[in-house]
């Protein structure tokens, strides 16, 4: 990697001779330059910035790793009107390192963890809580606030302030939701990172046209397999009335409440539905003996149910926590409104499984006209991305809108991992694809790779800090 220079060099040219009243040996003449003071800590560096405040910092072993607040306005277009306090985590290696972004879309996760491109440059990491998410959430929330401009600019100015201590190279990421995160800041803010990793995006261009989540499930895995999943499916809803009191009794236990669903019948349908789904989602072919069958007992089946989806998630105390999310969606980003075909004739209540049902009804929510806003991010994509790395997973149902490369992007490319489910990512590419991404990775954090040899992470496998990037466990990307 290369290295700024950071030294002052001074040259002192002394003319004539030293007559006898000159100062002896070893004393400091007194014009010479004073001794540099002593470099601050990193921890004051940071909090030296204006709106950066400290909430902890925790003992990680090679690094200084530390949970911030940063003021942040509600409405960057009116920088008077409000602010609010949002999370950032960073995981501090060195200032003479890159610096990769990375933001999951949702929540901070305030233990410290390495993306995978932090692990493969041996660089800094900046995590970033996505506004609206708590306690990341402007009080009183202002909800026509919450869009990917506003979200961008949010990580615009975090860059801007932290640039002045890391002043390497920059690499923004993230995965599935946090992937079209890093992607919507760079339509945005296109000059300020060197280049993007984002991991299995969907790209939901025209919000009523999902005929491609269709052909995906037609399609997925093997014929054997898509019978099995589609028969259990089936067989669930046809357990209703054996299903639902149970589900009820677990509410009730649990403290849990069904008022956004509207009933625990409703709720064990907005589950039920998207089972299929999440087994594809967060599973792999090879796991398809795991599926009970249509003969299990109801209790191999609501125990495999709540597995695969997760009862809790038709709960308030499950949705309420998402509700940035679901609010986006059915405001800006679109959603997959797909549902399976093989439930006409077990479904009561076709049509729920959309982001109106997952918000609170004082929240008012418009879809923006003529998918506007995604439209314009995936033009931007196609015709002038420059530094882009999207990874997608071949059997992974978000996969089945990606973001597309057309003739105008530059240094960008688009991976498909084989077999692969959400979690994809290089390390999981095909051996070829796997170096091409490495060393495009690489040459954007300024690494310098030789052509002869074949890229390779620079660190080694840390379990502590090298777990899976947190993608929420739910149907959700």
């Amino acid at each position: 990697m290369r290295r700024t220079l950071r030294w002052l060099l001074s040259l002192v040219v002394l003319i004539g001779t030293v007559s006898a009243g000159a100062a002896t040996a070893g004393a400091a003449p007194s014009d010479a330059p004073a001794a540099p003071a002593a470099k601050k800590d990193i921890k004051d560096r940071i909090l030296a910035i204006p709106g950066m405040s400290l909430i902890e910092e925790k003992p990680v072993d090679g690094y200084r790793y530390f949970v911030l607040n940063y003021k942040q306005p509600v409405d960057h277009r009116h920088p008077s009107k409000g602010t609010f306090k949002q999370r950032i985590s960073l995981l501090h290696k060195g200032e003479d390192r890159p610096t990769v972004f990375f933001t999951s879309g949702y929540g901070l996760n305030t233990n410290p963890s390495r993306s995978e491109p932090t692990q493969m440059t041996d660089g800094n990491q900046v995590s970033m809580e996505y506004r609206f998410f708590t306690p990341s959430r402007p009080e009183p929330a202002d909800w026509s606030k919450l869009d990917i401009w506003q979200a961008a600019s949010d990580q615009h100015r975090i860059f801007k302030a932290l640039k002045k201590i890391y002043g390497e190279n920059w690499i923004s990421t993230g995965g599935s939701k946090g992937g079209m995160t890093a992607t919507y800041y760079r339509r945005f803010y296109p000059k300020d990172m060197d280049g993007t990793v984002a991991y299995v995006a969907p790209n939901d261009v025209r919000n009523k046209e999902d005929s491609a989540y269709y052909d995906f499930f037609k399609n997925v895995g093997t014929k054997e397999c898509r019978d099995r999943l589609n028969s259990t499916q089936h067989e669930i809803f046809e357990r209703r009335d054996e299903m639902v009191p149970r589900l009820k009794k677990w509410a009730k236990e649990n403290d849990y409440t069904f008022k956004l669903a509207g009933s625990a019948d409703k709720a064990f349908e907005i589950v039920a539905q998207d089972l299929v789904w999440g087994f594809w989602q967060y599973h792999l072919l090879d796991e398809c003996g795991t599926v009970p069958g249509e003969k299990a007992s109801t209790d191999e089946l609501y125990k495999w149910a709540d597995e695969i989806g997760g009862w809790s998630a038709g709960t308030d105390q499950g949705m309420l926590p998402y509700t940035p999310y679901y609010y986006q969606a059915g405001t800006q980003l679109g959603s997959p409104d797909y549902e399976e075909p093989l439930l006409d004739d077990v479904r009561k209540y076709p049509g729920i499984n959309v982001p109106r049902t997952y918000v609170p009804r004082d929240i008012s929510m418009r879809f923006n006209k003529n998918d506007k806003a995604m439209r314009d991010v995936d033009n931007w994509v196609r015709h002038h991305a420059k530094g882009m790395l999207f990874v997608n997973g071949e059997n992974d149902p978000w996969s089945a809108e990606p973001f597309r490369l057309g003739k105008g992007a530059k240094d960008s490319a688009l991976f498909t991992a084989p077999g692969q489910n959400h979690g994809s990512n290089i390390a999981k590419l095909a051996a070829g694809d796997k170096e091409k991404a490495t060393r495009m990775l690489l040459k954007w954090a300024d690494v310098d790779v030789d052509p002869g040899e074949k890229p390779k992470r620079l660190t080694s496998y840390n379990k502590k800090l090298d777990r899976p990037d947190k993608r929420e466990m739910t149907l959700r990307p």
